[in-house]
C-alpha cells in the first residue's frame, strides 16, 4: 500500500519512506571509501610509534596513552609504515629538512586512496565514467603543479574537458566546502554530474615527539589516513539514478580574530601545527546561531527534530556541540563510530559520517528526520554548514 501526499514530496510505504528530491537542487547519488592498507589498533599505537620514532622519554609515552584514551578512537589507517621508515631514516631525526622526501611518498599516495574511493563511488553510481562532467578534488596532504585533480581523472580516464577545481589545505573543513562547490556546480549546470574527491594523509605532519611541540602528541593519536568519493547531480535520472541526501542550502563563516586559534605552517621538516585550547569553547559560543541561520530555510526550530552529520574534530568539539544544543544522546552517534572507526581524517571523516548514516538507516529500514544539518570546522575559525533533506 503506498499513497502521494498532496504536495507530491513524499511517498510512503509500509517499510520505509521515499521523498521526492527537489526540482533543480543537488543530490547525492552514490558515495565510496578507501583506506591505506596499514591497520593500527589504538591500543598499539604507543608502542609502535614510540618505537619507529626511538622515543624513550617515560613522561611523552605516558601523556600518549592518556591522550589515545581521551580521543576515543579505536583504530585508524595510515599511510606510514616500517618500510617507508627503513627507507626513509631522516623522518624521524629531529630538525632534518624531509619535505621533498615527505611529498614523495604523500603525492601518489592521496591520489591512489582517492582513485580506489573514486571508482567504488562510480560502481555504485551504475552509469559510465564519462558522464562526469566536473571533478572538486580535496587535501590538505599534497603539494604539486599539476595538482592531484589532473592525475586523478587521468587514472580514471575522465573526459579531457572535464572542469576541475582544486581545493588545497582547507584542513577538517574541506569536506563539506567541497560540497558546498560541487552543490553550486551541479545546480549552475543543468545535467552536469559532479565527483567530489577527499584524500588524506598524515604524512606531512609525522615526526618525533617533542616537549616543545605538544600537539604533535595530539597528531599522532588522533588522526588517520583515508579517502572518500561522492558524485553530486541535481534532477537525478528515474530508474538510473539512487539520491539518498539532498544538499538543500549552503553557508560558510569565518570567526574574526581567530586565526591563530589553529595554525599550520609548511616548512623544511613538514607542516607543524598549533592548536589553542580554546579551540572547543569558541565552537561551542557560535554554533546555535550558525545553526538556526541554516535551519530558518527550511523553518526550522528544534534541534532534536534533525539529523546530524557533524566532523568529528574530538570528542570535546562533539560533546560541547552536544551539551550546548541539548541534543539527544543519539543525535551524534555517525560522528562518534566514524571517530572510533576511522580517527579524524580531516576532510574525509564527514563522508564516514554520512555513509554510516545512510547504512544504518537502510539496513534497519526505520523512517528518518526529513532534515538535518552537515557541520564541520576548521581553521580560521571557520564553519561549513549544509542544509540536508533525506531522501
Amino acid at each position: 500500500m503506498s499513497n502521494i501526499q498532496s504536495n507530491g514530496t513524499t511517498r510512503q510505504c509500509s517499510a520505509h519512506v521515499r521523498r521526492i528530491p527537489t526540482p533543480g537542487k543537488a543530490t547525492v547519488l552514490a558515495i565510496g571509501k578507501a583506506f591505506p592498507s596499514q591497520l593500527v589498533p589504538q591500543e598499539c599505537l604507543v608502542e609502535g610509534y614510540t618505537r619507529d620514532t626511538k622515543c624513550d622519554d617515560v613522561s611523552i609515552k605516558e601523556k600518549l596513552e592518556r591522550l589515545c584514551k581521551t580521543t576515543t578512537v579505536k583504530t585508524r589507517y595510515t599511510v606510514m609504515s616500517k618500510e617507508i621508515l627503513d627507507k626513509y631514516p631522516e623522518l624521524v631525526t629531529e630538525g632534518s629538512p624531509t619535505i621533498k622526501q615527505r611529498l614523495d611518498i604523500a603525492n601518489p599516495a592521496v591520489v591512489e586512496m582517492a582513485l580506489e574511493a573514486s571508482l567504488a563511488c562510480i560502481k555504485e553510481w551504475e552509469r559510465p565514467v564519462e558522464d562526469i562532467t566536473h571533478i572538486v578534488y580535496v587535501s590538505s596532504s599534497e603539494i604539486r603543479l599539476p595538482g592531484g585533480d589532473v592525475y586523478l581523472a587521468s587514472k580514471l580516464g575522465l573526459r579531457s574537458d572535464v572542469g576541475r577545481v582544486m581545493l588545497y589545505f582547507l584542513g577538517c573543513y574541506g569536506g563539506v566546502t567541497g560540497l558546498r562547490v560541487a552543490k553550486d556546480i551541479a545546480e549552475n549546470n543543468p545535467g552536469s554530474r559532479v565527483l567530489l574527491t577527499t584524500s588524506e594523509t598524515t604524512i606531512l605532519g609525522f615526526r618525533p615527539p617533542n616537549k616543545a611541540r605538544p600537539y604533535d602528541l595530539v597528531g599522532a593519536a588522533l588522526f588517520g589516513d583515508g579517502a572518500a568519493a561522492v558524485i553530486i547531480g541535481a534532477d537525478p535520472l528515474t530508474d538510473k539514478e539512487s539520491p539518498f541526501m539532498e544538499l538543500n542550502y549552503a553557508v560558510q563563516q569565518f570567526l574574526p580574530g581567530t586565526q591563530n586559534v589553529i595554525d599550520g605552517r609548511l616548512s623544511e621538516e613538514g607542516i607543524n601545527f598549533k592548536l589553542g585550547r580554546d579551540l572547543p569553547q569558541k565552537i561551542e559560543y557560535n554554533i546555535e546561531e550558525f545553526c538556526k541561520k541554516l535551519m530558518a530555510k527550511a523553518g526550522l526550530k528544534e534541534f532534536n527534530d534533525l539529523f546530524w552529520a557533524v566532523h568529528p574534530g574530538g570528542p570535546a568539539i562533539l560533546n560541547r556541540l552536544e551539551n550546548k544544543l541539548k541534543l539527544n544522546n543519539e543525535k551524534l552517534e555517525y560522528s562518534r563510530k566514524a571517530l572510533m572507526d576511522y580517527g579524524n581524517v580531516s576532510s574525509s571523516t564527514i563522508f564516514y559520517v554520512m555513509d554510516y548514516m545512510r547504512e544504518e538507516l537502510k539496513n534497519k529500514q526505520v523512517e528518518v528526520e526529513e532534515w538535518g544539518l552537515g557541520l564541520a570546522f576548521g581553521p580560521g575559525i571557520t564553519f561549513e554548514g549544509i542544509l540536508l533533506r533525506s531522501l
